[in-house]
């Protein structure tokens, strides 16, 4: 996965979980959503199956990535 791309998928997950939590949701239910809506956007982009958007976004670990 490029840089920019990347990047657009962290945003991706970092947005959807802040609105998920601004809407009340908890912790882990935020971070379902925002791996979610990483998922959609990295499949939408690329155009590689959903499955295997879902695999490379939980490789990259967006939560960890960004607590970093």
């Amino acid at each position: 996965m490029d840089a920019t791309t990347l990047e657009m998928v962290l945003t991706a997950y970092d947005e959807t979980v802040q609105d998920a939590a601004t809407a009340g949701r908890g912790g882990e239910v935020a971070h379902a959503e925002g791996m979610v809506a990483a998922a959609m956007l990295l499949a939408a982009v690329t155009g590689v199956e959903d499955a295997a958007a879902r695999d490379e976004v939980e490789r990259i670990n967006p939560r960890a990535r960004l607590a970093a």
